[in-house]
């Protein structure tokens, strides 16, 4: 059986060096790994260890659980003063993440159109029944 043609790039039809490109998202995946230790390690050494949403409080027996945050979501920036970070614990560290996420889905969703009336409109009122409760005393 023939040895199998390498892939070609999509627009150039050239042969693409995987071996190369391998090597290259690996030096990249280490660079990250390394820049990543070195602003966690700062981090916990400023920081109190306590979620800053949260307030749960950590020690050296969970403190994996706790993460850095970018607070502007750039991980490339890491002022060593620690100014561009924050300590989350890993549920409230997904939830910034994913509000960040619906943030940016709002946006590019465009703007919305205000309830007739001019307000919000809601369909429960949970002190529907109270008056009628209230009156049978």
């Amino acid at each position: 059986m023939p040895p199998s043609d390498p892939p070609r790039h999509g627009k150039t039809g050239r042969p693409i060096d995987t071996a190369r490109l391998d090597r290259v998202v690996s030096q990249a995946r280490a660079a990250s790994d390394e820049r990543a230790a070195g602003y966690r390690e700062q981090a916990l050494k400023i920081y109190p260890w306590v979620c800053g949403r949260c307030a749960r409080v950590f020690d050296r027996s969970n403190l994996r659980e706790l993460t850095v945050h970018h607070k502007d979501m750039n991980h490339d920036r890491n002022p060593p003063d620690g100014s561009n970070w924050e300590l989350l614990c890993l549920y409230c560290h997904d939830n910034e993440h994913q509000r960040y996420e619906e943030h940016l889905a709002a946006r590019a969703a465009g703007p919305t159109r205000p309830a007739p009336g001019g307000g919000k409109q809601t369909t429960h009122n949970p002190f529907a029944g109270l008056g009628d409760l209230l009156k049978k005393e």
